[in-house]
């Protein structure tokens, strides 16, 4: 699996980019989301990769931050959604927006992205729903930062029985900057407390 690469940004014709690493000139589609950090013609650049292989193609689909690359992932297994749809989501929303999106069950958020239908977008919000708000580098729907720290107490809270929206609202009142132990101990607290 290529899951990563940098190189010199050869050329973009949206929405495909290629990027020439190691003598080879990589063929890589992109959401415009990703396509609007790239540095000009010429320049090095980094893409997280998500390489699909199709009876009839191996294609490299490259996002600017992992958490884009996850998004896509946890889209393409949605019944019905295909890289295409995908990318066309990520280019509409940015993951933030997606995430929140589905946490509150907006789809008429999801309508706005070209080819998604009603349908479409309630069948994506049910299948989402606890899957995008635990990725790393995500924010989560009440505006927490979800670091990798937030993701251990989010976690820690769900193992010990608590349902992802109870851990949620106590991860909410956590002060920044708190080590994991800290922050599993104070959640633990404020849900006792309500």
């Amino acid at each position: 699996m290529i899951g990563r690469i940098t190189g010199t940004l050869i050329e973009s014709s949206p929405p495909t980019v290629c990027v020439q690493a190691g003598g080879l000139g990589y063929e890589i589609d992109v959401p415009m989301s990703t396509l609007y950090k790239l540095p000009p013609a010429g320049q090095t650049v980094t893409l997280h990769t998500h390489l699909a292989i199709r009876e009839d193609a191996h294609v490299l689909y490259g996002f600017a931050t992992p958490a884009e690359r996850a998004a896509f992932r946890a889209l393409i297994k949605v019944s019905g959604i295909g890289a295409r749809t995908a990318l066309a989501v990520l280019s509409g929303l940015s993951v933030d927006d997606l995430a929140d999106a589905v946490e509150r069950q907006e789809s008429g958020r999801l309508v706005k992205v070209p080819g998604i239908g009603k349908k479409t977008a309630e069948r994506l919000l049910l299948e989402l729903r606890d899957k995008l708000g635990a990725m790393p580098g995500t924010a989560r729907p009440d505006g927490s930062p979800s670091a990798a720290g937030g993701n251990d107490v989010l976690n820690a809270l769900e193992a010990l029985g608590y349902s992802a929206a109870e851990a949620r609202r106590a991860m909410s009142a956590l002060p920044e900057g708190l080590s994991v132990s800290e922050g599993i101990r104070q959640a633990l607290k404020a849900l006792a407390r309500g």
